[in-house]
């Protein structure tokens, strides 16, 4: 047990340049990759909701007389 905590002691972990750089990469990453992604497909996913529903219950507006 205290070999383990001399060892969790003298090993401080990745540098803190390193972990800026990985944190920077998640940010990049996120920023314009996947949430572009995901924003385009909630739009077109609505979208789609919309052009289904006017497909079955026709269009909005006053009835056809």
């Amino acid at each position: 047990m205290t070999q383990d905590r001399q060892q969790a002691i003298s090993d401080p972990g990745p540098s803190r340049a390193k972990t800026r750089r990985t944190e920077l990469l998640a940010f990049l990453v996120l920023a314009f990759g996947i949430w572009p992604i995901v924003a385009v497909g909630v739009v077109g996913g609505y979208g789609f909701l919309v052009w289904m529903y006017q497909i079955v219950f026709g269009p909005p507006g006053p009835p056809g007389g």
